[in-house]
């Protein structure tokens, strides 16, 4: 068998199949740098040839990121091979700010770049400088198919082009030796031989799980955690909101940043974790928008927050592809009072701790895993036409409390973009990093005009949690 190539995993396969015209599933990011001199060219710009020949240096490590997707034939499972084209110039690009460089046009600039799709001819990730920001600052866009990692994967590359301590050393770049594209036939062999090998290994599983004590009560609890994982709302639509309507493919950026030691005063306060202020906080801003902007009432509906969650052992740090799973939370919109309104995401989140549904969620992907790649995209189109199980998507990655730089150019805040999907005219990432903790908002250019009302009411749903712990 050839080793010529890497299968992508069902999950990471399933982000390929669920991507549509009008929503494109790439994660984003866009870092604010300081200026710094190793960085700055002859013009007092930015040099990009600087910055490429530093993020050409530390790809050795990550080498998915010269990796393209290539199909294997009648199957229809994408795999990784090596690109034996690739070319940094055009996965790292360059841009320069109109006066006066403000903030907002940064974040139009963002969002039009952060709208495009990725080209599945290539690795499927770009680079977006942007110079000419107010006080000499610069910002680097990034954009990563949800396929190639998660959000957590994506913190550990900040490893790779980030360190605390600045410097000026750019670095060697490693050699690249692409290995041979792998033939269309020899995929199809290579992948006929691992179905044929498929139930021997399966069969000495069982033997091995057999001998085991636990395994009667390890089965239980597998199977309580699936129940109560089905039984969160995967199967049942969630109510129809003004933001859940059909989406086109241009996105608006908002990004907020907030003091982390406020949300831990909430949490010192009332109970729980950082992650529960930020879900009772989200709860309370789309409570306030639903009712207070679009006039729509809030009385038993039925909404729901997916929020992902890691699965990533200590032996997966450094590695890519997707290692998480997913909950649904329903979101207590009914409740005025901000600390009631707390109690209940706390209670619920304590719920699917305590019945393990990370576990449960995760069990119900690996049931379908053995899904044909072909059966799977149907399946595919046909849920994003009539399943919508949750209203919006909320996710919190912890970062670094320490200052990072990129060469010698200081990182001042890192704003994360989650992917919309379909009828989702509205994701919020966190990223928590250096004593902040900072926000980021994709929104439907259509759905929601008016976001910077959004994040207006989460400032104020956050002061409304610290007034009542405080």
């Amino acid at each position: 068998m050839t080793e010529n190539y890497e299968r992508l995993t069902f999950l990471d396969n399933t982000f390929l199949v669920m991507e549509g015209p009008t929503n494109p599933m790439h994660i984003g990011a866009t870092l604010l740098f300081q200026p710094g001199d190793s960085l700055r060219g002859e013009d007092g710009g930015v040099d990009i040839e600087a910055v490429r020949a530093f993020i050409g240096a530390r790809l050795q490590y990550v080498p998915r990121y010269r990796q393209r997707l290539k199909w294997i034939p009648i199957e229809r499972h994408p795999v990784w091979v090596d690109d034996e084209y690739f070319d940094l110039t055009y996965h790292v690009q360059h841009v320069a700010s109109p006066h006066p460089g403000s903030m907002e046009q940064m974040r139009e600039m963002s969002g039009r770049f952060l709208s495009q799709r990725l080209d599945r001819a290539r690795p499927m990730w770009e680079m977006l400088v942007i110079e000419g920001l107010e006080d000499g600052c610069f910002a680097l866009v990034t954009k990563v198919h949800h396929c190639m990692i998660d959000g957590i994967g994506g913190v550990d590359l900040l490893k790779v082009l980030l360190a605390p301590m600045p410097t000026t050393e750019i670095g060697e770049p490693g050699e690249f030796a692409p290995r041979p594209t792998p033939a269309a036939a020899d995929l199809l062999i290579d992948e006929a031989v691992r179905f044929l090998q498929f139930p021997p290994e399966a069969a000495k599983k069982v033997r091995r799980a057999r001998d085991t004590r636990e395994l009667g009560d390890l089965v239980r609890h597998r199977m309580r955690a699936m129940t109560e994982s089905a039984r969160s709302g995967w199967f049942i639509n969630a109510s129809e909101t003004p933001l859940n309507r059909k989406i086109g493919p241009n996105r608006r950026i908002a990004h907020l940043t907030t003091n982390l030691d406020v949300v831990k005063a909430v949490k010192n306060g009332l109970g729980g974790t950082v992650n529960d202020v930020v879900i009772a906080a989200v709860a309370g801003a789309v409570r306030s928008f639903l009712i207070e902007d679009r006039d729509f009432d809030v009385a038993s509906l039925d909404f729901r927050a997916m929020v992902p969650v890691s699965i990533r052992d200590e032996e997966g740090v450094g590695e890519l592809g997707n290692q998480i799973t997913m909950w649904l939370l329903d979101l207590p919109l009914e409740e005025s009072d901000p600390a009631e309104r707390y109690r209940a995401v706390v209670a619920t989140t304590a719920h699917r701790k305590e019945t393990d549904q990370a576990l449960g969620a995760a069990m119900l992907t690996q049931s379908a895993s053995f899904t044909p790649s072909t059966v799977l995209s149907v399946a595919a189109r046909v849920a994003a036409a009539t399943a919508r199980p949750f209203n919006l998507t909320v996710t919190n990655v912890p970062g670094p409390q320490v200052p990072l730089h990129m060469l010698d150019a200081r990182l001042q805040r890192i704003f994360p973009m989650v992917p919309l999907w379909v009828n989702h005219g509205l994701g919020i990432a966190l990223f928590s990093y250096d004593g902040m903790l900072n926000w980021g908002f994709a929104a439907d250019w259509d759905t929601v005009p008016d976001l910077d009302v959004f994040v207006t009411r989460m400032e104020a749903a956050l002061d409304e949690l610290h007034d009542a712990a405080t």
